[in-house]
């Protein structure tokens, strides 16, 4: 990746019952880790880049093409071993790339299905942030997801820093459901990880030998040519209402059924002082996607500002029946 931030270090935690328990969990954790390598490549100038990777299939190792652009060589290394690959399948719009390797003694993960993921689902990964001798995981629980192409993108909560670029994400079952692949700069960043469907749909295309770019990732375009989803960041987390309103109706334009669009442009409304708009967003949002944590603590908030205490208790109700942080991150916003 090309920004920084620290990564949060792996505790077992109850967010994975009753799928697992903290044993399993734990023991799930080692078994994966067994199928996660650290990608090294050699650049232009003869400098040193490291990523993370994930055997996928039989002598197959996923990772994200940013990793690989234009090196002048790469290679995996696994328990002291070292392997060079022998071609490449690549996807370079979203940043996709397999790796095949012969006689790779590694076992495949699981792939899961990254079309019936959910708001809050908890999730965990792992990789090698910073470039450590062992692989390290991280939690974390899916916080959106923005449909883009045949797929969705998953953001989640789960931190990774440079080195942990291809980073499997996993479900609560150890299934592979997405590969981290980019954030957004700055504080409170925002964690984009792209869906195991585009994994399962690059293992049939035709392979390569070549590590040219073959283009440039959509999360790499000029600004006006990203997502909606990447678009309205900067100017939410700056406090820029007036830029984030037209991005947000833009968005609801092209995507009138997007949770997320109508998410944005209540907060828009509401910091500009339109309630009556604000709540006519966050109530479609809702309707949309009942799990929507973020919209929930919105209309809480706006609540305990009208003094409507009972619509405040009615809230904290339904974040934890969603879940129980949700109303702890609810209760630390109250007392700002």
């Amino acid at each position: 990746m090309r920004t920084f931030i620290t990564l949060l270090g792996f505790t077992l935690t109850s967010a994975f019952a009753p799928a697992a328990t903290a044993e399993s969990v734990a023991d799930m954790t080692y078994r994966l880790k067994g199928s996660v390598t650290k990608v090294h490549v050699t650049t232009q100038s003869g400098g040193h880049g490291v990523g993370t990777g994930v055997v996928v299939g039989k002598d197959l190792v996923a990772t994200n093409c940013h990793v690989l652009a234009n090196a002048r060589g790469v290679k995996i290394t696994k328990f002291g071993e070292s392997y060079t690959p022998e071609a490449m399948r690549a996807d370079w719009k979203h940043d996709l790339c397999i790796l095949r390797f012969q006689f790779l003694e590694l076992k495949p993960v699981e792939l899961g299905d990254s079309e019936n993921l959910k708001y809050e689902q908890p999730v965990f990964s792992i990789g090698f942030p910073g470039g450590p001798p062992k692989p390290q995981s991280t939690i974390g629980k899916i916080k959106a997801l923005y449909p883009l192409d045949d797929s969705h993108v998953v953001r989640t909560d789960a931190s990774f820093v440079m080195g942990a670029s291809g980073s499997p994400v996993f479900d609560s079952e150890g299934k592979l459901i997405a590969i981290s692949t980019f954030k957004s700069p700055g504080r409170g960043a925002y964690f984009y990880n792209i869906p195991v469907k585009w994994v399962k749909a690059l293992l049939n295309a035709p392979e390569t030998v070549s590590l040219a770019s073959g283009g440039v990732p959509f999360w790499d375009a000029p600004d006006t040519e990203r997502p909606f989803f990447m678009r309205v960041v900067l100017p939410y987390q700056n406090d820029k209402w007036d830029e984030l309103k037209v991005v947000a109706q833009e968005w609801i334009a092209k995507e009138p059924n997007s949770p997320e669009a109508l998410f944005y442009a209540g907060i828009s409304e509401e910091r500009l002082g339109n309630a009556s708009q604000a709540n006519m967003y966050f109530s479609k949002a809702l309707a949309l996607q009942p799990q929507h944590g973020a919209t929930l603590i919105e209309l809480g908030l706006m609540a305990n500002r009208a003094g409507k205490t009972e619509e405040v208790e009615k809230t904290r109700v339904a974040l934890k029946a969603i879940d129980l942080d949700l109303d702890v991150e609810f209760g630390e916003a109250l007392k700002k």
